[in-house]
């Protein structure tokens, strides 16, 4: 069963960003060798067609996206996409949206496909801190969830998507403010990844 885990590039004011470094070592550490990897661009447009050609060409059974929310406490795991692009900064392409629909035909939401109760827990009995999150925003990270879960839905296919927000690393630099180590990301995801394998 192969799965597809994206990262996004820095963007805003970060020159780093651990959902595109943390692929790095899930292709190292994680004992599944179906799990795929693509690093997409923090753009309106750009990042959903990146992911869809990716899918397109490794056709997993799943595809988790992953994204930095920074000043969350530990990993968080997205229940809902919502239908709604509000940017507080502009993307990577200087766009700035607001109040717009991702779909102005499609529907409010929709829930994850992962099964995010067992993942979170999974990654708690291995000692790491992560939770559940009921929106992943209304910036690119709620963008791709949503378009995404938007063309899976369309086009009938059997893949199941679904998003988790990072913390920020701790070589961030900031002190004030919750952060983790890329390892421990690392092997958080990897106890959530087992799970779509049982």
């Amino acid at each position: 069963m192969k799965i597809l885990v994206t990262g996004f590039e820095p963007f805003g004011s970060d020159t780093y960003n651990p959902s595109m470094e943390v692929l790095k070592l899930l292709e190292a550490e994680s004992d599944d060798p179906q799990i795929e990897t693509a690093v997409i661009p923090v753009a309106k447009g750009n990042a959903e067609e990146a992911i869809i050609r990716k899918m397109e060409s490794v056709n997993p059974a799943y595809v988790i996206m992953l994204g930095l929310a920074g000043g969350r406490k530990g990993i968080t795991v997205e229940r809902t996409a919502i239908n709604i692009d509000d940017f507080r900064i502009p993307d990577a392409n200087g766009i700035t949206l607001h109040d717009e629909p991702i779909d102005s035909a499609g529907p409010a939401a929709y829930f994850s496909g992962l099964p995010y109760r067992d993942m979170i827990a999974a990654m708690k009995e291995a000692g790491f801190d992560a939770s559940l999150s009921e929106s992943a925003g209304t910036y690119i990270c709620n963008h791709v969830f949503y378009a995404l879960s938007n063309y899976i839905s369309k086009h009938h296919l059997p893949a199941r998507c679904g998003f988790i927000h990072l913390p920020y690393e701790e070589s961030m630099g900031y002190d004030d403010r919750p952060s983790m180590k890329l390892e421990e990301m690392g092997k958080a995801l990897c106890a959530a990844l087992r799970i779509l394998n049982k």
